[in-house]
């Protein structure tokens, strides 16, 4: 079915297609992104409780030996939490699904064979791959009480890079894979491939600075500990939690996209077919 999307009607009509999916695509998005939103608001909670408890702690303790003030913050906690959370992830999600759809549209139409849900589930694991995981593995989420003030700046501009060439490398690798195939067969084009971006996005990490901001044991003047570090476990609960609800909303948009394409798709083709028959 997928090479024949716009075969049930005439070419003219093929931008008409591509608009439909794309619609489908923003709803997609905005239903992962609400599936998403309840996952994280559910699981990581509490994590962020104990994190914001952390914080408020150290920060007392900062003050009461002179060591830092905290400056006031724009948002409460409670808002970043609720509102500021909420909206993000809607904003990201829809981004997403009508990127999704776009994705889909342009691979939908030189691919031969495997319908909108096999193709589906493959985009989607490719984008969860080159879009958060990759880039998860050199500078993964932080939860609150980790990080500072005057570096976020910068950590959010060498995250954003690490993402931008992940997406790229991985737009070439397909290129290279499409280039071997026809000249060492399907398979053998694509493991070369893979391993060409493997070897080539290990580089990039490599290069690129390292950001590790987990706060350490608070000492006195005598080097006693007064306050602890940040716990290794909660740390770890919480980018687990980051890595769930990523795969919560790439795995939302393949289905929701697949059953409304599917759906889109099927249609069409009988439309089609209809319309053979008739003439």
């Amino acid at each position: 079915m997928t090479h024949g999307i716009y075969s049930a009607s005439p070419a003219t009509n093929s931008g008409h297609v591509e608009k439909r999916l794309i619609a489908r695509g923003l709803l997609a998005g905005a239903v992962a992104a609400v599936l998403a939103f309840l996952f994280a608001r559910l699981c990581a909670e509490p994590v962020i409780g104990r994190a914001i408890a952390f914080e408020d702690g150290r920060t007392d303790v900062e003050n009461a030996h002179g060591v830092h003030e905290h400056g006031a913050e724009l948002f409460t906690r409670g808002v970043q939490a609720n509102a500021g959370l909420g909206f993000g992830v809607l904003i990201f999600g829809v981004a997403m699904g009508a990127l999704f759809a776009v994705l889909f549209c342009v691979v939908a139409a030189r691919t031969r064979g495997g319908g909108p849900q096999v193709l589906s589930a493959l985009l989607a694991a490719a984008a969860f791959g080159a879009v958060y995981l990759v880039p998860f593995v050199k500078y993964p989420p932080n939860p609150p009480a980790v990080g500072q003030a005057d570096t976020i700046g910068a950590r959010t501009g060498w995250y954003l890079v690490m993402v931008l060439v992940s997406v790229v490398l991985a737009i070439a690798s397909v290129w290279l894979a499409r280039r071997l195939a026809d000249r060492l067969g399907t398979a053998t084009g694509w493991l070369l491939a893979a391993g060409a971006y493997l070897v080539a996005i290990t580089v990039v990490m490599v290069l690129l600075p390292t950001v590790d901001e987990t706060p350490e044991p608070l000492r006195d003047g005598s080097g006693a500990i007064i306050y602890p570090g940040f716990p290794a476990d909660d740390l770890y609960e919480f980018r687990l939690v980051s890595l769930g609800t990523q795969l919560v909303l790439w795995a939302t948009i393949a289905v929701v996209f697949a059953t409304l394409a599917g759906r889109l798709l099927g249609e069409r083709t009988e439309s089609g077919q209809a319309s053979s028959t008739a003439a």
